[in-house]
């Protein structure tokens, strides 16, 4: 199985001193896993603004992980209208990434235990 990371869970694993970064890299450690430009762009956002990286560094954490790690590259292929409806505004973007894993044959991983659709998979506490 592939998994999609989301923002946080990118951020997680990237970060050592994210609050979770133990847990997803103890889960993510022999999975098959894969980006998309969605989760790229969030992890650069967030990563300047709530963990006051440079742009440089940031962009240098997600290059080095990205040719260390060798990810899949999943294309935002999918109409966001295709998928299911999400429950509020807040979650357009999960539900749009989880319909996205789901059109590929893959599951999305998050930290977000709030997501309700079929296709993503909590990184276990």
């Amino acid at each position: 199985m592939t998994y999609l990371v989301d923002v946080s869970t990118l951020i997680a694993l990237l970060w050592e001193n994210h609050v979770h970064h133990s847990r997803v890299r103890a889960w993510e450690a022999g999975k098959k896993v894969a980006v998309c430009p969605i989760t790229e762009l969030g992890f650069l956002r967030i990563s300047t603004q709530a963990f006051n990286a440079s742009m440089k560094d940031a962009r240098l954490a997600l290059s080095t992980w990205l040719t260390n790690r060798n990810p899949q590259f999943l294309a935002c292929d999918e109409r966001v209208l295709a998928g299911l409806t999400a429950p509020a505004g807040g979650q357009t973007t999960d539900f749009y990434l989880a319909h996205l894993a789901e059109a590929h044959g893959m599951k999305f991983v998050t930290l977000d235990e709030r997501v309700s659709h079929p296709a993503a998979f909590v990184v276990p506490t």
